[in-house]
Protein backbone atom coordinates (compact mmCIF):
# COMPACT_ATOMS: atom_id res chain seq x y z
CA UNK A 1 0.00 0.00 0.00
CA UNK A 2 2.79 2.42 0.90
CA UNK A 3 4.71 1.70 -2.28
CA UNK A 4 1.64 2.44 -4.42
CA UNK A 5 1.19 5.77 -2.65
CA UNK A 6 4.88 6.60 -3.02
CA UNK A 7 4.85 5.78 -6.73
CA UNK A 8 1.69 7.85 -7.18
CA UNK A 9 3.34 10.83 -5.50
CA UNK A 10 6.39 10.38 -7.71
CA UNK A 11 4.22 10.24 -10.83
CA UNK A 12 2.23 13.31 -9.76
CA UNK A 13 5.40 15.32 -9.24
CA UNK A 14 6.77 14.22 -12.58
CA UNK A 15 3.51 14.99 -14.38
CA UNK A 16 3.19 18.47 -12.90
CA UNK A 17 6.85 19.34 -13.34
CA UNK A 18 7.02 18.30 -16.98
CA UNK A 19 3.69 19.91 -17.82
CA UNK A 20 4.53 23.28 -16.31
CA UNK A 21 8.05 23.18 -17.74
CA UNK A 22 6.78 22.36 -21.21
CA UNK A 23 4.05 24.97 -21.18
CA UNK A 24 6.43 27.62 -19.85
CA UNK A 25 8.98 26.92 -22.57
CA UNK A 26 6.23 26.81 -25.19
CA UNK A 27 4.71 30.11 -24.11
CA UNK A 28 8.16 31.69 -24.03
CA UNK A 29 8.87 30.61 -27.60
CA UNK A 30 5.39 31.78 -28.61
CA UNK A 31 6.03 35.20 -27.06
CA UNK A 32 9.34 35.51 -28.89
CA UNK A 33 7.72 34.67 -32.20
CA UNK A 34 4.91 37.14 -31.54
CA UNK A 35 7.40 39.92 -30.85
CA UNK A 36 9.22 39.00 -34.04
CA UNK A 37 6.00 38.98 -36.07
CA UNK A 38 4.85 42.33 -34.70
CA UNK A 39 8.30 43.78 -35.32
CA UNK A 40 8.19 42.72 -38.96
CA UNK A 41 4.61 43.82 -39.62
CA UNK A 42 3.21 46.24 -37.00
CA UNK A 43 -0.11 46.66 -38.84
CA UNK A 44 -1.20 43.13 -37.92
CA UNK A 45 -0.65 43.61 -34.19
CA UNK A 46 -4.30 43.20 -33.15
CA UNK A 47 -4.76 40.01 -35.21
CA UNK A 48 -1.56 38.46 -33.90
CA UNK A 49 -2.27 39.33 -30.27
CA UNK A 50 -5.83 38.02 -30.55
CA UNK A 51 -4.69 34.66 -31.91
CA UNK A 52 -1.92 34.39 -29.31
CA UNK A 53 -4.36 35.08 -26.49
CA UNK A 54 -6.60 32.33 -27.85
CA UNK A 55 -3.70 29.86 -27.79
CA UNK A 56 -2.60 30.99 -24.30
CA UNK A 57 -6.14 30.49 -22.95
CA UNK A 58 -6.29 26.99 -24.43
CA UNK A 59 -2.93 26.10 -22.86
CA UNK A 60 -4.10 27.44 -19.50
CA UNK A 61 -7.32 25.43 -19.68
CA UNK A 62 -5.37 22.28 -20.50
CA UNK A 63 -3.10 22.90 -17.49
CA UNK A 64 -6.14 23.33 -15.25
CA UNK A 65 -7.57 20.05 -16.53
CA UNK A 66 -4.24 18.37 -15.83
CA UNK A 67 -4.25 19.83 -12.34
CA UNK A 68 -7.76 18.42 -11.77
CA UNK A 69 -6.57 15.00 -12.98
CA UNK A 70 -3.63 15.14 -10.59
CA UNK A 71 -5.92 15.99 -7.68
CA UNK A 72 -8.08 12.99 -8.58
CA UNK A 73 -4.96 10.82 -8.53
CA UNK A 74 -3.95 12.20 -5.14
CA UNK A 75 -7.24 11.96 -3.28
CA UNK A 76 -9.15 9.23 -5.15
CA UNK A 77 -6.34 6.94 -6.19
CA UNK A 78 -7.74 4.13 -8.38
CA UNK A 79 -4.57 2.05 -7.91
CA UNK A 80 -4.89 1.66 -4.15
CA UNK A 81 -7.41 -1.00 -3.29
Amino acid sequence: MDSILAETMHAVGLILGMAFLGSGIGLGILGAKVAEAIGRNPETKSDVVQSVMFVAIIITLLLLLLFAFVLVLLFFNPFSI
